[in-house]
């Protein structure tokens, strides 16, 4: 995982517009979800990139298991 620390404000900058990549943060975690398909211009079934998910992920289908495939890019500071 990378050493990056991310505050709320420089995790929202990564929501897959403009070019930007997709992360998301689940639990502490930032995942980059840039090549998901799924995940298509930073949105998912509601979801925005840029965001901490942690208790959307509970409500998934998937739930966590998914996030065993994402990269991990680094931590949220809270």
């Amino acid at each position: 995982m990378a050493d990056k620390t991310f505050t709320v404000t420089e995790l929202s900058q990564f929501d897959g517009q403009n070019g930007q990549p997709a992360y998301v943060a689940i639990d502490g975690t930032v995942y980059d979800v840039s090549a998901v398909d799924a995940w298509d211009a930073g949105q998912h079934h509601g979801n925005v990139a840029g965001k901490n998910l942690s208790a959307a992920i509970l409500k998934s289908p998937h739930g966590k298991g998914v996030l065993n495939k994402l990269p991990k890019v680094g931590i949220l500071a809270e």
